[in-house]
């Protein structure tokens, strides 16, 4: 019973933790611009995070090492250099935004200015490494975020044509007002917010955390096969919200605000007061895993010890890496940059770093030299590769359709 309750804590963590500020606010932009003729991206996606994270937790409950770490020993410090350079730059903005989208958040629910929450939000995000157990850490910020799911109750009160909503997801087309560059930026955008790279090293190091090994492979499965695509599903309803509410009245989403407008308009006060409890929830444990993910990424490249199972004193250089990001992260939103840009930025160059992410994991997958009889299926190698041409093309088109659209404007 007690496994069976730790696998279904686990899935509920992965939906809660599967719609970050990248998500919220890209999903909402795309809705209010492009209705659901986007949705398909989001399928993509799921299902190219389910794939490698998967590989990723599997690597760490056979191997019992973090995924990085295994791909620092097998592709050498050059190879590990050029992912720990992508993956950890992408972070860090993660890092930004995630703690300027808690303090937006905050904003939202107490209308005091998010300036002023910014330290807060950072400091409570500190305090709950350095003293919250990872179970409990990971359990409490993803069944909170799960309040997230008033979007779906949102979106059926607002009673839309669901005839209109079925024909631009069944049969996407760019609409009349923006252009073909334009709409595929923000498919690269969607995509790369789906497929953060963070995500697969967190899981990877979380499963280490908690001591996985490959007894625990069906509880990863679970949670990667049911968690994200559930995820995914909540994603589409922030789109689809957007899509019945702001994108008949021309409002294109700039702010936080308005990402949550739709849930107001349709579910009331009650509502609103869940969204904001989920956004919180959502942007704080998101904070918390990209927080880490930079820890981690750091200490298994250079060889530190690492982890939360560790006491402060006996890994100070991991939390010391943590603290100096934040510190990173708080002198950015210091300046006055907009949060909601950062994230806008953070998620298509997420899709850049992308192809240097996923195939090590991929290599390391299939080495049998740490992964025994657990390497990857052909079929899995198959469906694998074909997403290793999807990334390799986003990545190689993102940079040219940002500057052709002018990052989407």
């Amino acid at each position: 019973m007690k496994r069976l309750l730790g696998v279904a804590l686990g899935v509920l963590t992965a939906i809660g933790g599967f719609v970050d500020i990248g998500d919220l606010v890209t999903n909402a932009v795309v809705g209010s611009r492009f209705g659901l003729s986007l949705v398909w991206v989001v399928a993509v996606g799921v299902l190219g995070i389910c794939l490698f994270a998967n590989m990723s937790g599997r690597v760490a409950a056979a191997s019992g090492r973090a995924t990085f770490e295994v791909i620092r020993e097998r592709l050498g410090p050059r190879a590990g250099l050029a992912n720990l350079s992508a993956s950890f730059l992408i972070n860090l903005m993660t890092v930004t935004a995630e703690i300027g989208g808690v303090a937006l958040a905050l904003q939202l629910a107490s209308s005091v200015h998010y300036l002023l929450w910014i330290l807060v939000a950072a400091v409570a995000v500190w305090l709950v490494i350095w003293r919250v157990k990872f179970s409990i850490m990971e359990n409490v910020t993803g069944l909170l975020g799960l309040t997230l799911i008033v979007f779906a109750v949102a979106l059926f009160l607002l009673k839309p044509d669901w005839g209109v909503l079925a024909g631009q997801a069944l049969a996407p087309a760019v609409p009349a007002e923006e252009t073909a560059p334009t709409y595929w930026y923000f498919a690269i955008a969607l995509f790369g917010a789906a497929m953060t790279p963070y995500e697969v090293f967190f899981f990877s190091s979380g499963a280490v955390e908690e001591g996985w090994t490959v007894k625990d492979l069906v509880q990863s499965r679970i949670n990667v096969l049911v968690g994200f695509p559930l995820g995914g599903l909540l994603s589409v309803a922030i789109a689809g919200c957007a899509a019945v509410v702001l994108l008949p009245a021309g409002i294109s989403v700039t702010s936080l605000s308005q990402v949550i407008l739709p849930v107001a308009e349709g579910a009331g006060k009650l509502g609103l007061a869940f969204v904001l409890v989920g956004v919180v929830a959502a942007t704080f444990g998101a904070a918390l895993e990209t927080t880490l993910s930079s820890g981690y990424t750091l200490a298994q490249f250079f060889g530190w010890s690492w982890g939360k199972f560790r006491r402060p004193a006996q890994a100070a250089r991991f939390h010391l890496a943590m603290i100096i990001c934040m510190l990173v992260g708080i002198g950015v939103l210091a300046t006055g940059v907009d949060p909601v840009l950062v994230t806008e930025y953070s998620v298509v160059f997420s899709a850049i770093a992308l192809p240097l992410t996923y195939l090590p994991i991929l290599i390391v997958s299939n080495d049998p030299q740490y992964m025994g009889k657990h390497v990857n299926g052909r079929a899995v190698n198959v469906l694998a590769m074909v997403y290793l041409v999807i990334i390799l093309v986003a990545s190689v088109a993102a940079i040219p359709l940002m500057i052709v659209t002018g990052a989407g404007a």
